[in-house]
């Protein structure tokens, strides 16, 4: 599934066409895949739509890959493909275990061809072997909506029995909570959400308490980690921290609504007493390995919906009118 031009999904509803493209070839150092299943990203909306860097057109999107070694070493091994294609090795950042910050960073999907196809070719020294308990259909979300929301818990810098704020319930927080509630069982777990079904569906996976983005739980939180695609749950969860209290912001852009004034916030109520917001800037190989451990290990398997590869662009539609149930993923 290619896409060729950039535009809003309102414009062009179908962005990414079905071709049939020659079988990639592997360079040194390289595998061949053929791939299983993919995760669908928001980050592939952001991708289309423009606002993430330019991805180099025409590509294949999907960066939450799945597949079997079909050429290279270890051949016949199932191993997953995440956000990160490459990174140099030798900068500053990538020696001290920071080469999701890497300046020559190379996203799947984005800068290389990505996995809505049957067949993609990777570097051998970044896939991850996909522990045997989890199947491909709930590996493919753990690869990217997984990792990266464990980066994002790690960065919250959480103890155990300090409460965790959620702003936004789809992909990414729903395995959040998941690996919350194992690694911090005495925490407790508060989830914003526009969607009525997203709070139902909070509460099911063992959520204290699930309100509005702009409701008022009945404590002040120690880590709020915001996954939504606008700039309004920022406003509202920084009212919502304790004196000392992190945000944690898990998204690779921010819409425009309104492009003279995206944040306001109040120093008073909002900033002062040491609160803090930090960003989460893409994984690392480390990131990815070891939540599909944790996954393994915890028993955390994502709630998912699958649509065949033809189907992407529907999946991808109901993705930005917030039709979301955990996470979606192509079978090919």
């Amino acid at each position: 599934m290619l896409l060729r031009d950039i535009a809003p999904i309102a414009r062009n509803p179908a962005p990414l066409s079905l071709d049939d493209l020659p079988e990639p070839k592997p360079d040194e150092g390289e595998l061949l895949l053929r791939v299983t299943r993919c995760g669908v990203c928001h980050t592939e909306l952001d991708e289309i739509e423009g606002r993430t860097p330019p991805p180099r057109l025409p590509v294949i999107l999907g960066h939450q890959v799945v597949g079997v070694v079909e050429e290279g070493e270890n051949k016949g091994q199932r191993v997953g493909v995440a956000w990160i294609a490459s990174a140099c090795g030798t900068c500053d950042f990538c020696k001290s275990g920071q080469e999701n910050l890497c300046p020559y960073f190379l996203a799947t999907g984005r800068d290389v061809n990505g996995g809505y196809a049957e067949y993609m070719k990777v570097r051998a020294d970044f896939v991850h072997p996909i522990p045997d308990s989890i199947s491909d259909s709930e590996a493919a979300p753990l690869l990217c909506a997984g990792a990266v929301g464990y980066r994002a818990l790690k960065l919250c810098d959480l103890r155990d029995g300090q409460s965790l704020g959620l702003m936004g319930f789809g992909g990414s927080n729903h395995l959040v909570l998941k690996a919350a509630k194992y690694q911090y069982p005495r925490s407790q777990i508060f989830v914003f959400s526009r969607n009525p079904e997203e709070r139902e569906f909070a509460l099911s996976l063992g959520a204290a308490w699930a309100g509005a983005i702009d409701q008022v739980p009945a404590e002040e939180l120690d880590a709020v980690i915001d996954t939504t695609p606008v700039w309004g749950p920022i406003s509202e969860a920084m009212k919502r921290l304790r004196p000392g209290g992190r945000l944690v912001i898990n998204a690779i852009r921010k819409e425009e609504v309104d492009k003279d004034v995206l944040l306001r916030l109040d120093y008073p109520s909002q900033l002062w007493m040491e609160k803090e917001i930090k960003s989460v800037a893409n994984v690392t190989r480390a990131d990815v390995r070891e939540f599909l451990h944790l996954a393994s290990k915890a028993g955390i398997k994502p709630e998912f919906q699958e649509f065949e590869l033809k189907d992407a662009n529907r999946a991808l539609n109901e993705m930005k009118q917030g039709k979301i149930r955990g996470s979606k993923v192509l079978r090919m």
